[in-house]
């Protein structure tokens, strides 16, 4: 992801929320700071219908992450 940004290419990161920790280390390590956005945990023992259900909810935090500005993030 750090490459793709370099590149002015905008991502985020999705996990489950048990990962929010291990992110925020690895971020620090890597000196790179991702727009990161959590859904809640577990993710392997859903079924379909929940994972879709999961993403729904998280599209629109996602989207903004992707087309907010620099500026605007840090307001």
């Amino acid at each position: 992801m750090t490459a793709l940004e370099e590149q002015g290419i905008p991502g985020v990161i999705v996990a489950s929320s048990e990962f929010r920790d291990a992110a925020r280390y690895q971020a620090q390590s890597l000196g790179f700071e991702p727009v990161c956005v959590f859904v809640p945990h577990p993710i392997q023992d859903r079924t379909d219908q929940e994972i879709r259900d999961l993403a729904d909810a998280a599209m629109d935090e996602i989207l903004k992450s992707l087309t907010v500005t620099d500026s605007e993030q840090q307001a």
